[in-house]
């Protein structure tokens, strides 16, 4: 099997990692503190905006996948030279670029978004996002690198850390049986994306020829609001379903003048105050992928996570 490279060991690099080994692929994960290798999984220590380690440590792989993770008020600083370095150690290497996605580019939709939906975002970390993309497709179209993407919605699953879930960092409250407090309208459609099925996607198009030159959303089931998903979750835990309300956003404002998260969260507003959902329909037809159950995924979720006190 071919060697496999991974620039990132957060949640979405280390499944990815995993999905590949599973499938007989060797795997190699950089990332700036490295890590101790183990199961047919090699780490590095690689600076993610250095081309030239980047170049060295891909060599003689088949697919280069970017997996980074920026801190959330730093991508207009830190996403060009990581994505710039990616670019250039696919074109030296001959790597196909895999790169992990979400839905930013696509701005305030008007209805559910497919993967051909154009990138109209206005704000900065949605037009990061999409020039992101658009230089990689260029490069693609030029015949220098070959490329693929996959676009994905919030995140939730065993790996995914609470600061990194609008679901998971709810579990405490369930447990508690305090009111959960969400971002948005806690009634509005949304799609979520189980990590597992990310990493599957992810390993998909990295190993398929008929992914390249295009985005790929990731597979999901049917969405929910995050009212009805928190009231699924509880079910999952066997509690009861907490009153769900979101917060206000003036006061989201108000903490984004210190927190500079907030005052990230409060410039994606469309994201959480109308249906923000996606149709992965294409993905399933095309290489036969298909969402993990949601009462599945949120056992798997919910027992992953482990009781405080």
């Amino acid at each position: 099997m071919a060697l496999h490279v991974i620039v990132g060991k957060g949640p979405v690099g280390s499944t990815t990692a995993e999905e590949l080994a599973r499938r007989g692929h060797d795997v190699r994960v950089l990332s700036r503190s490295g890590g101790t290798s183990a199961d047919g999984v090699e780490h590095r220590q690689v600076d993610a905006t250095d081309a030239h380690a980047l170049t060295a440590a891909t060599r003689g792989a088949a697919a280069l996948y970017n997996a980074v993770n920026p801190a959330y008020h730093r991508w207009a600083t830190d996403w060009p030279p990581v994505a710039a370095a990616l670019l250039t150690a696919a074109e030296r290497t001959g790597a196909v670029l895999v790169t992990m996605s979400n839905l930013y580019g696509y701005g305030r939709p008007t209805g559910p978004m497919t993967a051909q939906s154009p990138l109209a975002a206005t704000d900065v970390k949605g037009r990061v996002r999409s020039h992101m993309w658009l230089d990689a497709l260029a490069a693609h179209e030029a015949g220098r690198v070959r490329v693929t993407e996959a676009r994905a919605a919030d995140f939730f699953g065993p790996q995914v850390p609470a600061a990194h879930s609008h679901l998971v960092r709810q579990i405490a409250s369930l447990r508690a049986g305090r009111r959960a407090w969400v971002v948005g309208d806690p009634d509005a459609s949304r799609t979520w994306a189980y990590l597992p099925d990310v990493a599957a996607t992810l390993a998909t198009l990295g190993t398929d020829e008929r992914a390249l030159g295009r985005a790929w959303h990731v597979p999901s089931v049917a969405p929910r609001s995050q009212r009805q998903a928190l009231a699924d979750l509880a079910a999952a835990m066997s509690v009861p379903a907490v009153p769900v309300s979101g917060i206000p956003w003036p006061v989201l404002r108000a903490a984004g003048v210190v927190v500079p998260m907030m005052r990230e969260v409060v410039a994606v507003r469309h994201q959480f105050d109308q249906e923000f959902v996606i149709d992965a329909r294409e993905t399933s037809e095309t290489f036969g992928l298909a969402a993990t159950p949601w009462r599945e995924a949120l056992a798997a979720t919910a027992g992953a996570v482990p009781v405080s006190g």
